[in-house]
């Protein structure tokens, strides 16, 4: 089996004190320490938290590497990008479980149809169609929106037609997979809007 110093990539840094690693060699020293007894399960709360990118794709390949050779890992993480690359999901808000499959099962339940919208005014193009009927949810995702609708309630054709009525052309309305992020925001939107 490899080395611990040689999975995480610390042999290099073995003379140096605890104190004076990076963040994100540190949390490398403390998945070092965790495996140190070769647990069956590892349990790490929010290990990539405030890490930088490079440290956090190095950590993510040390779990891997953990998982091939039979542990068992359960992670929590605020990042929801970190959730995809999981096997199984558990999605909590207001510290309730909403949902728990795999990634791929969460992004194909979802009763809402998913679009990207590209327009001229994104914010203005929020703006109408929030609250419009058939639109589950409309948020920001980088510089283009992120739009959910029932497609029994409504269409993009007809939610085109209302955005280029507001004067926000050209909209063009693509049909995407919803990212993780994307299915978290439509189901802990979804309690309040049934409770409505």
């Amino acid at each position: 089996m490899i080395s611990l110093l040689d999975l995480t990539r610390m042999t290099p840094f073995r003379r140096r004190r605890a104190g004076h690693l990076s963040g994100g060699m540190k949390q490398k020293l403390a998945l070092m320490c965790a495996l140190l007894h070769r647990p069956k399960v590892l349990l790490l709360d929010e290990p990539t938290t405030g890490v930088d990118p490079v440290s956090r794709r190095d950590f993510w390949q040390m779990l891997y590497r953990v998982v091939r050779d039979g542990m068992t890992v359960l992670i929590t993480t605020a990042y929801l990008d970190e959730a995809e690359r999981c096997s199984r999901v558990g999605l909590i808000d207001k510290g309730r479980l909403i949902r728990c499959d795999t990634p791929n099962a969460l992004q194909d339940q979802l009763e809402e149809d998913c679009y990207e919208i590209h327009c001229g005014n994104p914010r203005a193009a929020r703006d109408l169609l929030t609250g419009s009927p058939g639109v589950s949810s409309v948020e920001f995702s980088g510089y283009t929106l992120h739009l959910f609708l029932s497609p029994s309630e409504t269409s993009p054709e007809v939610l085109q037609a209302l955005l280029e009525q507001g004067g926000c052309t050209p909209a063009r309305l693509i049909p995407i997979r919803p990212s993780m992020d994307d299915v978290f925001i439509a189901l802990v939107g979804r309690p309040t809007r049934e409770a409505a």
